[in-house]
């Protein structure tokens, strides 16, 4: 997955847009990239320990820092900053976007949680 050619987050920290060459931009949200992050915090270190986090209705995006040629590190005003989003998953997450926030919904309701605590 080649580098995408713009990272963009917006005046309210609150959406990052990510524009790969030859594709229009995916705009990504904090919460969704907060509550994704690929942090063995949120993932576990097996599908049956990752992690739903509820609470990152307002979660906004602190800082973005490159790591290496390949991904970016991104800090949330929660200081939640340990997921490394390569390009190859922010492609990923902007494809499945739609996919991956139902998902996440569906989970929150399911476990009694809410986006909000």
């Amino acid at each position: 997955m080649t580098a995408p050619k713009e990272l963009r987050v917006s005046k309210d920290r609150k959406l990052l847009s990510v524009t790969f060459p030859d594709h229009s931009p995916f705009e990504l949200p904090a919460e969704l990239l907060r509550v994704a992050s690929p942090s063995a915090e949120v993932q576990g270190h097996s599908p049956d320990q990752r992690v739903t986090v509820p609470g990152k209705r307002n979660v906004a995006i602190l800082k973005i820092e490159p790591v290496g040629n390949y991904a970016v590190r991104i800090t949330f005003d929660d200081f939640h900053d340990t997921g490394i989003f390569t390009w190859n998953y922010l492609h990923t997450l902007g494809h499945e976007k739609d996919e991956r926030w139902n998902a996440y919904l569906a989970e929150l309701q399911e476990k009694g949680l809410s986006r909000d605590r």
